[in-house]
């Protein structure tokens, strides 16, 4: 069941909690990217947290974007926190929760999809690739990290 919560929400802060575990793991430290409950909430964006059970599996929102980034779209939206715990990955979370991240911010108005990920994360490259992202130019917070990987999708 993915449930429309604020990014403030007890199990938004569990899952960061352990996205940020994951991250230092991968990169040495964490997302330092600047975010807060106020970035998520509508009519500017929207975010979520699927449950299975009444357990709380996997998170992901969106936010109109105000990256300066050469694209051919008015009001871009940018996929942020999209994370799924590993106990329940290879069951198809993430393909689920990106379609609905992707389906609820084209509905809100969004012409466009960008997001920023990490080479060391191979399987969300490959996710958003398979699910029609392409690189777009650098933007936002990690445009001058080399390791940061790009992507957009559009209408």
């Amino acid at each position: 069941m993915i449930t429309r919560l604020g990014y403030a929400h007890a199990d938004a802060v569990a899952l960061t909690a352990q996205v940020q575990a994951h991250y230092r793991r991968i990169y040495g430290g964490p997302d330092s990217a600047p975010m807060d409950d106020a970035d998520f909430a509508a009519p500017g964006g929207a975010f979520f947290v699927v449950y299975d059970e009444g357990v709380a599996i996997a998170m992901g929102g969106w936010r109109f974007s105000t990256a300066a980034v050469d694209i051919p779209a008015k009001r871009p939206a940018e996929i942020k926190r999209m994370y799924v715990v590993d106990s329940a990955r290879g069951r198809g979370v993430a393909w689920r929760l990106l379609a609905h991240l992707e389906r609820t911010a084209w509905e809100a108005g969004a012409d466009a999809l960008l997001l920023e990920t990490g080479r060391r994360q191979p399987d969300a490259i490959s996710l958003y690739r398979a699910a029609g992202y392409v690189d777009v130019p650098r933007f936002g917070h990690y445009a001058d990290q080399p390791d940061a990987v790009h992507l957009g999708k559009f209408r």
